[in-house]
């Protein structure tokens, strides 16, 4: 389709229209994407493109683009981070108009498969003293560049996608401290009829077989003993789930989710998931430093038992308890050879001065059920 110049009363009706934007109930890209096309519209620009700022303000996070086909922006591959021309206006929200883009100093070229590109408008998406983005243009159709009026009208929609932008992140603010709150009730709930519940159950079971017979525990008794067993267990998980979701979303990303990791990338040579259990406020009370050893020493063991236990079970308990992190790591392998010291191998090594060098310790012996287990804690 020919390049037609909007009309003084159709830019304004285009400018409007970008700002009832705002209030559509369109998502935050579908937002962005629109005031692309009507920066577009406005300018006479051939391309354009929006570029959300990341959260350290030094590249951008999100890149959205007009003008272009799907075939297009494949070939290109990435989206641009931030760098030539583009990172001008991050360092310095100024605008920015050129007749030729590639003769600038800062230019760094355009990667292949990119359409050419000569006149070039660049506006910070700016909302007060707070940058969000920028937009940028390229390609002015009908003049060989942008003019101050292009400028304006751009900076005008601009300030119209800052709101958008900041209206959107609002938002997001509001929704986490919603799911906050549903978090803390859940928690609430967990603690204050479930484990008490459970802990009810177990008072009563427990008061069912008297101490006698738990010493010779056979049939019923025996059974009753194994149940009180197993809802003790299930007290310790639901104990578990309160920390985690009383701990706020960003803690979620923390000890916890790194060792469930560490057992996922050893499932592919253990050909089995091993059985993870938690028990503590790992994620909050352990440090940096013992939460690094606590990780080498996992794969250090997960490593070991692949290599030697020939076991089709793996059970790792983490538990925090009196300032102390512990992990057991228990298989039902071959167990510890017949000759040979219980502590003995380079790897077994590495583990002990992993824990001695925090002031903690580590011990290898068989399990009780068959098996190998290794027992390692250090302060937390």
């Amino acid at each position: 389709m020919p390049y037609r110049r909007l009309t003084d009363p159709e830019r304004l009706k285009s400018l409007l229209s970008a700002a009832l934007v705002v209030e559509s109930d369109l998502d935050l890209d579908a937002t962005l994407r629109r005031f692309v096309s009507e920066a577009v519209r406005l300018s006479g620009a051939r391309y354009g493109a929006l570029g959300v700022l990341d959260e350290s303000g030094t590249g951008l996070a999100q890149f959205v683009v007009s003008g272009m086909t799907h075939a297009q922006i494949a070939r290109i591959g990435h989206s641009p981070t931030g760098k030539g021309v583009l990172g001008l206006l991050i360092a310095d929200p100024k605008p920015i108009r050129l007749a030729d883009i590639a003769s600038h100093p800062a230019s760094t070229g355009f990667p292949p498969g990119h359409p050419p590109m000569t006149s070039f408008l660049g506006v910070p998406i700016q909302l007060r003293d707070t940058v969000y983005g920028n937009l940028y243009l390229t390609d002015k159709q009908g003049a060989p560049e942008f003019t101050e009026e292009d400028v304006d009208l751009i900076r005008a929609l601009s300030t119209a996608a800052g709101i958008a932008i900041e209206n959107a992140r609002l938002h997001e603010q509001v929704a986490k401290l919603a799911m906050a709150d549903d978090r803390e009730r859940i928690a609430r709930d967990l603690h204050d009829t479930v484990i008490q519940r459970l802990f009810a159950i177990g008072l009563s079971l427990q008061s069912v077989v008297p101490p006698v017979s738990r010493a010779g525990a056979g049939g019923a008794a025996e059974r009753i003993e194994e149940a009180i067993t197993n809802l003790d267990d299930t007290i310790r998980q639901v104990r578990t789930a309160i920390f985690f979701l009383e701990a706020a979303p960003e803690t979620r990303k923390g000890l916890r989710a790194r060792i469930l990791r560490v057992t996922a990338e050893a499932a592919v040579g253990l050909g089995f998931e091993p059985q993870v259990r938690f028990a503590g406020a790992i994620d909050s009370q352990v440090g940096e430093v013992t939460a690094n050893a606590l990780l080498a020493s996992l794969q250090e063991m997960l490593l070991n038992v692949e290599k030697h236990a020939r076991a089709s079970t793996v059970v790792v308990d983490v538990t925090l308890e009196k300032g102390e992190v512990i992990l057991e790591v228990v298989d039902n392998g071959a167990g510890l050879p017949a000759s040979g010291p219980a502590g003995g191998g380079e790897g077994i090594a590495h583990l002990v001065s992993l824990a001695t060098g925090l002031g903690g310790t580590c011990v290898l012996r068989n399990a009780p059920s068959g098996g190998s287990a290794v027992y390692w804690r250090a302060p937390a």
